[in-house]
């Protein structure tokens, strides 16, 4: 995997003021990692002795400190990176941790892509929060009273705005994400590598039926638990550009550090 290729994208990315460059950035980092990812599988395709081939692994990423109400979405932001690169994830009762299963150098990528994203989504979130332009403003909230949920229009607080900023910023991530991988795929297949999408999907299978025979995982991920739904306030636009803007870089490891443990 050209690790270094694609991290000096991102250190380009880092020091360009330009919302189309670091797009293009983003976009053009992705899709690297998808493309090398294709090389890699059909590579492993031709090799015969099984010692000799890659095979998954899995890692355990710490999120943060129990109780800190960004861990569900920095989960939701962790996945996100993840799936757009054949990887397979465990998330802990608890939220504070992620164990990932994937090729070692689809695990290196994530790890990159995930560590700047959040730290942007982060701090991009508190200097908008900051402004105090959203307040004033409402969401719909469900609350469960005598047995059935009954939604209830209700200002935003620091807290509640700060949700609507992340999920928004997750989403539109997401988006990027998977559009960067599926341009790659498409290119392949147009220039007559459409053995490439084959084998890729070869690994993801490979990736899913080790996770299937290592996980130790009881149940489904829930995500958000808290009231807030629907949000159509300013909030989500700001979270929606901000992701649009979004720059990758190198940044230290996110555990317990600064505003991430909010």
């Amino acid at each position: 995997m050209p690790l270094e290729r694609i991290s000096a994208l991102l250190a380009k990315a880092e020091r360009t003021d330009n919302e189309h460059e670091a797009d293009a950035y983003l976009m053009k980092a992705q899709a690297l990692a998808t493309a090398a990812s294709i090389d890699l599988a059909l590579a492993q395709a031709h090799i015969k002795k099984k010692e000799e081939r890659a095979s998954p692994e899995m890692r355990t990423i710490t999120i943060g400190e129990k109780g800190k109400r960004a861990n569900q979405h920095l989960i939701a932001l962790f996945i996100a990176t993840a799936h757009a690169n054949d990887v397979q994830v465990d998330i802990a009762s608890n939220s504070t941790f992620v164990i990932a299963y994937g090729m070692s150098s689809d695990l290196d990528v994530v790890a990159a892509l995930f560590t700047s994203l959040a730290v942007q989504m982060v701090t991009s979130g508190q200097r908008w929060i900051k402004l105090g332009s959203w307040r004033g403003e409402t969401y719909v909230s469900a609350v469960r009273e005598r047995g059935r949920v009954v939604r209830k229009v209700r200002e935003h607080t620091v807290s509640t705005v700060r949700v609507a900023y992340y999920q928004a910023y997750i989403v539109r991530v997401t988006e990027r994400l998977q559009e960067a991988r599926e341009a790659v795929v498409v290119a392949a297949h147009f220039e007559k590598k459409s053995q490439g999408a084959l084998v890729l999907r070869a690994k993801a299978k490979e990736v899913a039926d080790f996770h299937m025979s290592e996980s130790k995982a009881r149940g489904a991920w829930q995500g958000y638990s808290g009231q807030m739904r629907n949000d159509r306030s300013s909030a989500t636009k700001a979270g929606r550009t901000a992701a649009n803007a979004a720059r990758l870089g190198h940044q230290d490891a996110i555990a317990g550090k600064g505003e991430l443990s909010r």
